[in-house]
């Protein structure tokens, strides 16, 4: 005769097994607020110091030429920040996307695994090397200037959309293209109508974590835009300034006024790219669902 056993009996296994699971909930809740702790303290930390001098001038006006006075702007960093950045945007996001689409069209090719091998070497890869090999290679040309600042930004963003890009295209399911290719459609048709619109919001991600990395960066920036004291519209040929080499130059000062104006720097870019992330998810988000 079978002994009844009661669903709502435990044993030993079941209750060490949810010993283990509770432990590790806490184990990795605690792992969590390791990491956001320092980031909420930097958050905090620089909308304490920046905000003060987060005035109307500073946003509206130019640089303050003595560091030593109160006054005076970043809104040339701004203008030549958003030039370069949007041109290295064009230059590396078509690129870094094609490279990955055909990383996950053609796994088996030749060139999928060093495309592959370059991508994951070049994410690593100190951003002052790159800022060397675009002064090598085009400053001692054709001088300073937004082209090639934008360049260097473009080369940094280029591994991270590839790399990103092909995990965020892997995880959409094959049966849709399958599917697209029983209905009588070419091979290109569900890349461009089925994978990319699929793989929107996702890749929206990847291209906003390439262009934090690059609006951030000062030391290819150094070797390339060099500086400028106004707005700077010209393409090439005239040094071009940016936020984070207007914050290195101050934040590095001896000056109250400038270490100021530093940090009201680093607010306005903590801004600007999270205002560019949540405009990016808002278009990729309303295109997918169209």
């Amino acid at each position: 005769m079978i002994a009844e056993v009661s669903l709502r009996a435990t044993g030993a296994r079941a209750r060490r097994r949810a010993i283990v699971n509770a432990v590790m909930h806490v184990v990795l809740g605690l792992a969590v607020l390791a990491a956001l702790i320092p980031l909420f303290l930097i958050i905090a930390v620089t909308i304490a110091e920046g905000l003060p001098a987060m005035t109307i001038e500073f946003l509206t006006s130019t640089f303050n030429f003595s560091r030593r006075v109160q006054g005076g702007g970043y809104l040339h960093g701004l203008i030549g920040t958003l030039y370069m950045g949007g041109l290295a945007t064009l230059m590396a996001v078509p690129i870094g996307i094609a490279s990955a689409l055909f990383l996950t069209e053609f796994p088996k090719s030749r060139l999928a695994g060093p495309i592959r091998f370059f991508a994951d070497v070049m994410t690593g890869v100190p951003s002052v090397f790159v800022g060397l090999f675009v002064y090598s290679l085009l400053v001692r040309q054709i001088g300073f200037g937004t082209f090639v600042g934008a360049l260097s930004l473009a080369i940094i963003m280029l591994p991270i959309i590839v790399r990103s890009a092909e995990e965020i295209l892997r995880t959409v399911p094959g049966d849709l293209k399958r599917g697209s290719y029983a209905l009588g459609a070419r091979q290109w048709q569900p890349v461009f109508r089925v994978t990319l619109p699929s793989a929107a919001s996702g890749l929206t991600t990847g291209v906003m974590l390439a262009v934090a990395r690059a609006l951030g960066e000062t030391a290819p920036l150094v070797l390339t835009a060099l500086a400028a004291q106004t707005i700077v519209l010209d393409f090439q040929g005239q040094g071009q300034t940016a936020l984070p080499l207007l914050i290195f130059r101050e934040a590095r000062g001896a000056f109250a006024a400038g270490q100021e104006r530093a940090w009201a720097g680093a607010l306005e870019l903590m801004a600007l790219v999270l205002l560019l992330s949540i405009l990016a998810r808002v278009i990729a988000t309303r295109r997918a669902s169209q």
